[in-house]
């Protein structure tokens, strides 16, 4: 009996300490125990409120990253936006003095109810880095943001392009739960905060935010109330670049067209400059094509103003070369007369003058023997008379041409002139207009 008990002494004090040697199993974390008990039983398909009837109330806010594309033939807008949404779920409430004093977990989004908040106006997919948590503190109060690439349909009106002003907007609702009994969206922050929140925005870029104005209300469709937000986003385009690039090598090229009518009307180098200074517009104009706005409802104002300046160029083309067949329409041959050429009567030297060089000189010797057999050899003061009476006459001829040029000539000076001035007119009227219309686009 004693050996007995001596055995099981010593059984009782080994395993005593082989029990103490044996590691601790260590306790469950307190942030696994919270995640485990809040996820246990909970559904994420199901709206997170006790009573059906509770509304659950979203918050939604906006802050504006950039604008990165837009395109003015499909009418969208590529925006990057900072979207971020706040609600109560009551069922992920807890006691933080049990579980450690841990009053904030993040818990996975696909784990959790999420509301079916979407933005009407998207028409297509854009790029955002995948968020897969969600923020939850110990009263039920969930976190959700989310960096987005989005790409919405706007009415874009590219008329003023490059002065031109866009207001797109994102309205936020619900895509199947009503205002009245489901889900009632809120502004998180005040409408005043949100329309002057422009530190995120990136001010360098294109376009320059005006301001981010939004409104709530309820929108009507199968005769359920929804409840939507309406975040606008105003935007102006800077114009230097294109105003830089586009606009004022044009108006030069217009300036050096201006200038060549200070060359003579009578110079053929008036014509091939005005040729060349189309040709480089022509080049000009094909090369900036690609930076111009391509819509499919209507031309923008610039688009005009290159076709009409191409115009222009044609037209003072044109009226050049009309000045100039008119200056030379008078032009006549000059041909060289000898002095006994002059003797004989103008219209036989008119005729004469279609004929070969052997037949004019054949009919010219026989109309001397003709004029020496009828005047039977005059002295030799009326010969010398005679020749100075023909000489007279014409070079008397020759003076009456050359005034006659010389009217003709002043005549296509002034019809140059008249002409300048009224293309000069058309252009400085066209050029005011535009710049008039601009302006007022740039300060409105």
């Amino acid at each position: 009996i004693i050996s007995s008990m001596i055995l099981i002494w010593l059984l009782l004090f080994f395993s005593a300490g082989v029990s103490q040697c044996a590691p601790e199993k260590p306790k469950r974390s307190a942030l696994n125990q919270l995640t485990r008990t809040l996820l246990r039983r909970y559904d994420c398909g199901v709206r997170p409120v006790h009573q059906w009837t509770s509304v659950t109330r979203v918050y939604v806010d906006l802050i504006l990253l950039s604008v990165l594309d837009v395109a003015g033939k499909t009418q969208s807008i590529t925006t990057s936006i900072w979207h971020r949404q706040v609600w109560t779920d009551e069922f992920l409430v807890w006691d933080p003095e049990e579980f450690d004093g841990l009053s904030e977990i993040s818990l996975p989004s696909e784990a959790v109810w999420i509301p079916d908040v979407i933005v009407t106006e998207f028409v297509d997919a854009g790029k955002a880095p995948p968020i897969p948590y969600v923020y939850v503190n110990a009263s039920g109060w969930v976190r959700s943001y989310r960096p987005m690439q989005v790409v919405l349909a706007c009415s874009l009106e590219m008329f003023a392009f490059p002065f031109d002003k866009h207001n797109c907007s994102l309205s936020f609702r619900s895509w199947l739960h009503s205002a009245v009994k489901e889900i009632d969206l809120a502004l998180w922050r005040s409408a005043e905060d949100v329309a002057s929140d422009k530190r995120e925005f990136m001010n360098d870029s294109e376009w320059e935010l005006l301001s981010v104005p939004s409104r709530y209300r309820h929108v009507q469709q199968d005769a359920t109330d929804y409840a939507q937000i309406q975040f606008n986003v105003p935007i102006r385009r800077r114009p230097l670049l294109y105003v830089v690039g586009l606009l004022i090598p044009s108006v030069f090229l217009m300036l050096v067209d201006v200038s060549s009518f200070y060359l003579p009307v009578n110079s053929r180098t008036r014509i091939v400059f005005k040729v060349s200074v189309l040709l480089g517009y022509t080049v000009f104009r094909v090369n900036v094509t690609e930076e111009l706005p391509s819509t499919a409802v209507r031309t923008p104002l610039i688009g005009v103003f290159f076709v009409v300046c191409m115009a222009l160029l044609m037209l003072s083309l044109i009226k050049s070369m009309l000045v100039v067949k008119l200056l030379h329409h008078n032009d006549k041959e000059v041909k060289q007369m000898s002095l006994s050429a002059c003797l004989l009567d103008r219209q036989s030297f008119e005729r004469s003058r279609l004929l070969p060089d052997y037949e004019l000189e054949t009919s010219l010797e026989e109309d001397l023997l003709s004029l020496h057999e009828e005047q039977k050899a005059p002295s030799g003061l009326d010969w010398l008379l005679q020749e100075l009476a023909s000489l007279r006459l014409a070079l008397q001829q020759d003076q009456a041409e050359s005034v006659a040029q010389a009217h003709w000539l002043e005549l296509c000076l002034k019809l140059d002139r008249l002409l300048f001035w009224l293309y000069l007119l058309v252009l400085v009227v066209y050029a005011g207009t535009l710049l008039l219309l601009w302006t007022s686009w740039s300060f409105a």
